[in-house]
């Protein structure tokens, strides 16, 4: 079921265009109108604007008109010779749908993208059409917001053509580019030259719902401010403060946040990403974590264990009366213990036991009512949920994902054991499958320590913790143990290879998945990025975070003296690596590199463009490592890949994906390839939210439904549908069960 379905637009007529696009424009059912009515509206509206301008008035504008008239006639052609290009595509994109009740596939996605971009165009347009002649009309303002979105509109035509290209080259039906193409080279050469840097300023998250807008502009103004101030001093508490204050420009200066962002995707090492990101882990970046965890499901049980590296005796599958070992995780550095938490609503039995606790790592165990005579210790519960939380293999552990564990442990009333497995680069391809196998299978020894029975157990993760939920399933496959009785993945990666594909374009767009940081993520975890690995240097990196206060005021200090020196001066560069009047291009200068002549010298695009089209291009390149290494086509690490004779018997999957992420065409091929094999797989869509929308969910009412879909698929496999409908009906709640 794709629960799009339920918001769709009606269809277009005449005199109702206002209305329905101003609809679209904020619930995103762009592809349920009338194409032909949408670019139709759009010329219409330039043409207005254009009409406006050049008529004879007393406006005191003329510099800025003229940039608006130039700006809406390119907005024109790009509309022109765009809309063909979606006929096309809306023609055939159907083939590429997991099935006619589940439409979702990149095709779809990128035309998606295009027409929220121009419902933008065409609400800002016009507003300047209507109120242009006003006194209190910001004309400068309204010309840059215009002509952001023709930049952006003139980087989406050229995701489009590459789009025709995959269309054209591959077989019908296949997403990704075939093996013996050169597409997905040609893919990494053009984003590592095109300018990104108008999708992260102005435009940022136009194609995500509106109610996550805000909160995109705070996790980027965070990551450019931080960006700034790293590798001047050591990562530290002062740092993080010091970002602070170095914040308000980017506030203020759409185009220089725009353009810092993009040199810190394109430029920056894993070193800053695995620092930046588990700030969320040290409560140094709230953004929106703090009241996320006040706001969460409070719990009963809410504790962290170590599993010591001794080897289990696990029954065999076939036969319970035979066992088959399990060696603890030994790659890299050998045998070393697993690190869990165990979240449970309600205390069960078992959980407070000595036997658990001296597994525990705190002092004492957080077991908040243990000690509390009148809390009424609850039995075993029949079920258990195994989580392995994403983080691209690199970071966060199970305290980012807690806000959303919580709530599934009081919906689901079921215990819930998150695995925080080893992290990339330190510790590559294989330990963490190694880590959640052995975990798995610890927990199924130890089920009546944990609070259940593990009657039904499932495996449940996001992003890299879904590709580890398959993996792991293949691995007890394999192995001969018993395998979970279902898998609840969210948005998972099941191609870590840079092939191609129409949802992968996104990655040019997207803040949450940038290409250069997505190639970061999988060369660390295929171990070709670091050369060293160290058992204990993932683990805890957030205590370099600690730094003594006389340190902190003195780094406080100097960053409000650089904080007003940089609006004193503003043409004084702020260091090595910042922003500079020199990343500040005006709007004309962007404008020229669209010309040929001017891209050619700078860049020799391997891509036919269409006659006289060139997109943007940035001011420097990017590197893009490709990944090369054979690891990466291992189908432990990429289960899309994997032969069927290591699919064949996995419990039913169930995949929630995302339309608007760049992995969509990931959870759509591998569905699809578990369907053609016979397998039980179900795939539900969601709309209008980005990658990672899990740990958004009680940030947004969007958001929130989408973590509800979760959950109604893990009562699937728990198969609870029967107990709920009881509870309703002892309640007097209507409901229809099937």
């Amino acid at each position: 079921m794709n629960i799009t379905h339920h918001m769709s637009a009606a269809s277009v007529r005449g005199s109702d265009i206002t209305q329905v696009t101003c609809f679209c424009l904020f619930f995103s059912t762009a592809l349920d109108m009338d194409y032909k009515v949408v670019f139709t509206t759009l010329d219409t509206v330039c043409e207005d604007i254009i009409s406006n301008m050049c008529a004879p008035s007393d406006m005191p504008y003329g510099a800025v008109a003229t940039r608006l008239v130039t700006c809406m006639k390119e907005i024109q052609e790009h509309g022109r010779v765009l809309e063909p290009v979606v006929a096309g595509f809306i023609s055939v994109f159907h083939h590429y749908d997991f099935d006619a009740q589940t439409p979702g596939n990149g095709y779809r996605t990128l035309v998606k993208v295009l027409q929220s971009c121009l419902f933008h165009i065409i609400h800002k347009g016009r507003y300047i059409a209507s109120n242009c002649n006003s006194a209190f009309f910001r004309a400068e303002h309204n010309a840059s917001e215009m002509e952001a979105y023709c930049n952006a509109l003139c980087q989406l035509r050229a995701l489009l053509h590459l789009a025709q290209q995959l269309l054209n080259d591959n077989v019908r039906g296949e997403l990704y580019s075939l093996p013996h193409t050169d597409l997905s080279r040609q893919f990494v050469q053009e984003y590592s030259s095109m300018h990104k840097a108008c999708f992260y300023g102005r435009c940022l998250g136009f194609q995500f719902s509106p109610a996550l807008r805000p909160l995109l502009q705070t996790v980027v103004i965070s990551m450019v401010s931080y960006g700034e101030m790293y590798g001047k001093q050591q990562p530290g508490l002062g740092m993080a403060a010091l970002s602070l204050l170095t914040s308000a420009k980017y506030v203020i200066d759409p185009e220089l946040r725009g353009a810092e962002f993009e040199r810190i995707t394109q430029n920056l090492d894993m070193h800053f990403w695995k620092s930046f990101w588990n700030l969320t882990e040290s409560g140094l970046l709230t953004v929106g974590t703090g009241f996320s965890r006040m706001a969460s499901s409070p719990v009963q049980v809410n504790v962290t264990l170590t599993l010591p590296p001794v080897t289990l005796h696990v029954p065999l599958a076939a036969d319970p009366r035979l066992t088959t070992t399990v060696s603890p995780p030994v790659a890299h550095w050998g045998p070393g213990p697993v690190h869990v938490r165990l979240i449970s609503c309600e205390l069960r039995e078992g959980q407070d036991s000595e036997e658990l606790l001296s597994f525990s790592r705190e002092d004492p165990p957080s077991i908040s009512v243990s000690q509390l005579p009148w809390v009424q210790k609850q039995p075993l519960s029949p079920w258990l949920l195994i989580h392995f939380h994403g983080g691209g293999f690199v970071a966060q552990t199970s305290k980012s994902h807690e806000n959303y564990l919580r709530m599934w442990s009081k919906e689901l009333n079921v215990p819930i054991v998150s695995v925080d497995y080893s992290l990339s680069p330190e510790a590559p391809f294989p330990r963490a499958l190694e880590e959640c196998f052995y975990a798995y299978c610890w927990a199924l020894q130890h089920c009546h320590l944990l609070g259940s029975t593990a009657d039904r157990v499932c495996l449940a993760g996001d992003s890299a913790g879904g590709n580890l939920c398959i993996t792991v399933s293949m691995k007890a496959l394999s192995n001969g143990v018993r395998v979970p009785d279902g898998v609840m993945t969210a948005y998972p990666a099941t191609l870590l290879t840079t092939d191609a594909s129409p949802s992968r374009l996104l990655t040019l767009i997207d803040p949450f998945l940038p290409l250069g940081v997505l190639t970061k993520c999988v060369n660390a975890y295929a171990g070709t990025d670091w050369g060293t690995v160290h058992p204990t240097m993932g683990r805890h990196s957030v205590s370099s975070l600690r730094r003594n206060t006389a340190v902190l005021l003195s780094d406080l200090t100097q960053g409000a003296s650089n904080w007003i020196s940089s609006f004193l001066e503003p043409g004084r560069t702020s260091g090595p690596g910042s922003p500079t009047s020199t990343m500040r291009r005006t709007q004309s200068n962007v404008t020229l590199r669209t010309s040929p002549d001017v891209s050619a010298g700078h860049h020799r695009s391997h891509v036919g463009y269409p006659e006289g089209f060139q997109p943007l291009r940035s001011e420097c390149q990017a590197f893009v490592s490709l990944t090369s290494c054979p690891i990466i086509r291992n189908p432990f690490v990429s289960p899309l890949l994997a032969p069927n004779n290591l699919l064949r018997g996995l419990p039913p999957v169930h995949i929630v994906a995302s339309a608007l992420d760049a992995l969509l065409d990931d959870s759509v091929m591998f569905a699809r390839k578990l369907r053609d094999m016979g397998q039980p797989v179900s795939l539900t869509v969601v709309e209008d939210l980005p990658h990672g929308f899990l740990s958004l969910s009680q940030l947004a009412k969007e958001t929130e439904v989408a973590s509800s879909v979760c959950v109604e698929e893990l009562r699937k496999i728990f198969q609870q549908e029967s107990l709920k409908c009881s509870a309703q009906r002892s309640n007097g709640t209507k409901h229809t069960c099937d």
